[in-house]
């Protein structure tokens, strides 16, 4: 199967080949809705990353910020497994729920 540009701006097609369906490069995934970018913090499941996701919160009594962060199961295909590891920055996609936890997948791995 031949790979395909999923159509976001910045995000180029990878030169590894996979034969997964949930692929939005070599299979048949649509990425729509939000783009996130977070860590990867897990990477012990098979096809599946948890990027951690920080950000600061406002509270309106006190006029202050707090930090706090959501945990996020993405789906890593393999044609991006090889690049990506622990404590990576990552962007990942909206896509339908690939199961019960997943609606992300990783699109791609972000330079520092």
């Amino acid at each position: 199967m031949s790979a395909r540009n999923i159509g976001i701006p910045g995000v180029s097609i990878p030169s590894d080949v996979c034969q997964d369906y949930n692929c939005p490069f070599h299979g048949t995934l649509r990425i729509r809705g939000r783009i996130l970018q977070g860590v990867v913090g897990k990477k012990r499941m098979k096809n599946t990353v948890t990027i951690r996701r920080d950000y600061v919160h406002f509270i309106k009594k006190y006029q202050r910020y707090e930090r706090r962060n959501s945990i996020i199961a993405a789906h890593l295909p393999p044609c991006l497994s090889s690049q990506i590891n622990e404590g990576d920055l990552v962007k990942i996609g909206e896509c339908r729920p690939i199961s019960k936890t997943k609606a992300f997948c990783v699109i791609q791995k972000i330079e520092k």
